[in-house]
C-alpha cells in the first residue's frame, strides 16, 4: 500500500461530511444513505482484499488521494499535509467470506448501473471514503465486526449448500 497521509484522510473526511451533511439537513431517511453506504461497505471490505483487484483498487485510491490531498493541503495552507498515517486491517476474509465479497461487489455494480447520476456519485464517494479510512487502525478496529459478518454469511451459505436446511 502506498503511504496514507493526513491529506488523504482530509479528502475522505470531506467526502464523508458532504454526504452526511445533506442527509442530516434533509429528511434523515436511512434509505437516502443506501447508495453511499453500499459504496462504503464495498470500499471498507476492499481494504482487506490483499492481493486481489479490490485490494489493489483500494490501495490505489488511497495512494492517489493521499498524494492529491497532501498537495492540496500544502497549496492551500503553505504547510505540508504529507504526514504519513499508520495503517491497519479490519481482519481477514475466509474463502467463504471472499465469495460473499464478490456477491456484494456484484450487488453494488447492479445498484450502480440502475442508479441516476447523483446516486452513482454517492456510491463512488462511499467507496473512496472507506477505501481510505478503512486503512486507519482506529477505523479498522471500529469496523472489525464487518469481516466477521461477511465470513459468517459465507459459512452459512456453504453449510446450506452442503447440508441443506439442517445447517441452520
Amino acid at each position: 500500500m502506498t503511504g496514507l497521509t493526513l491529506g488523504g484522510v482530509a479528502v475522505a473526511l470531506i467526502i464523508l461530511w458532504l454526504n452526511f451533511r445533506k442527509w442530516w439537513k434533509g429528511s434523515r431517511n436511512l434509505q437516502d444513505l443506501l447508495h453511499y453506504g453500499a459504496g462504503a461497505g464495498l470500499g471498507s471490505l476492499s481494504t482487506i482484499c490483499i492481493g486481489g483487484a479490490l485490494g489493489w483498487g483500494a490501495s490505489g485510491v488511497a495512494g492517489l488521494l493521499s498524494s492529491a490531498g497532501s498537495t492540496g493541503v500544502s497549496k492551500v495552507t503553505g504547510t505540508s499535509g504529507a504526514g504519513v498515517m499508520p495503517t491497519g486491517r479490519m481482519g481477514v476474509l475466509t474463502p467463504e467470506g471472499a465469495v460473499v465479497t464478490c456477491v456484494i461487489l456484484a450487488g453494488v455494480i447492479a445498484l450502480y448501473k440502475s442508479s441516476g447520476k447523483l446516486e452513482k456519485r454517492r456510491i463512488i464517494g462511499g467507496f473512496v471514503t472507506f477505501a481510505i479510512l478503512g486503512f486507519l487502525p482506529g477505523v479498522a478496529a471500529m469496523l472489525s465486526f464487518w469481516p466477521d459478518v461477511v465470513n459468517a454469511a459465507g459459512d452459512t451459505i456453504r453449510g446450506i449448500a452442503e447440508r441443506g436446511g439442517d445447517a441452520l
